[in-house]
């Protein structure tokens, strides 16, 4: 009756069920993965924003790689800003995704040592070799509040650090490579800065990250388990189809064949 499931057509068609099955299972696992870490990163987010702030030294030191149960931690860092050595971050968008640069400032402490501070975005100069116009920095002795990050790497940000680039003007965020530029220590990591916020429209402060959209990765696992659910189901219909068609194919043919033979016409 199903003897037609062992032609070549059909061995093909079950195989290739088969094989989706644990592939569409593995999609849908993978989605709900990135849904519960996407909901985890919320949490952390959130817990490390409303934290009270501590003094930045308290989370890292030179040398240090801030670990990612830090990252946007609420820190606080009293000192004088380096105008002097500071630099721009190009390929960079604002909120609005126009292109421009980081502004990026050392900030002296005043027990010692200094930090990294991106104080915001800025419009890239038309020209690419020249320094855009950045707005001063505070004089003097300030407070800066902000978030605290980890240094970018290639590896992390997927941003290639080119070589060349004008004087002042650096691909990536680095506490090891501004330490060499400055011949001095540096904190390891960044503060990105909220507090004191500029007397004017620029550097546009960046913003807090989201910390409550979870994204489409739990509709799309479910989207993929039910795919699963739809292959064997598909397959049944396949197959009942076929059977269907050649018992109709099998019930013509013995209609034709019991029929009773017409007589031919008489000559004239």
């Amino acid at each position: 009756m199903y003897r037609f499931l062992l032609t070549r057509q059909w061995v093909i068609l079950t195989l290739l069920g088969l094989a989706l099955i644990p592939t569409m299972i593995e999609l849908g696992f993978w989605q709900f993965h990135k849904h519960e870490h996407r909901v985890e990163q919320n949490g952390l987010i959130s817990r490390n924003l409303e934290a009270r702030p501590v003094p930045v030294s308290e989370l890292t030191s030179p040398g240090h790689t801030v670990p990612r149960s830090d990252y946007w931690r609420a820190v606080t860092a009293t000192g004088t800003f380096d105008t002097e050595h500071e630099v721009v971050v190009r390929r960079r968008t604002s909120d609005d995704d126009r292109i421009g640069v980081h502004v990026l400032t050392p900030l002296d402490l005043k027990g010692g040592g200094t930090v990294l501070v991106n104080r915001g975005w800025v419009p890239a100069a038309p020209n690419q070799t020249a320094f855009p116009d950045v707005p001063p920095a505070p004089r003097g002795e300030v407070t800066v509040a902000g978030r605290l990050k980890a240094d970018e790497t290639t590896g992390s940000s997927g941003i290639k650090d080119l070589a060349g680039l004008p004087d002042r003007q650096v691909m990536l965020i680095n506490s090891d490579q501004q330490s060499q530029l400055l011949s001095r220590t540096v904190l390891g990591g960044y503060i990105e800065q909220t507090e004191p916020r500029p007397a004017g429209d620029l550097p546009e402060q960046i913003a807090s990250p989201d910390d409550s959209s979870i994204g489409p990765h739990m509709a799309y696992a479910v989207q993929w388990w039910l795919f699963v659910a739809a292959v064997p189901v598909g397959w049944i219909i396949l197959v009942r189809r076929e059977k269907r068609d050649r018992d109709e194919a099998a019930a013509a043919g013995n209609t034709t064949a019991d029929a009773p033979e017409q007589p031919e016409p008489a000559s004239a």
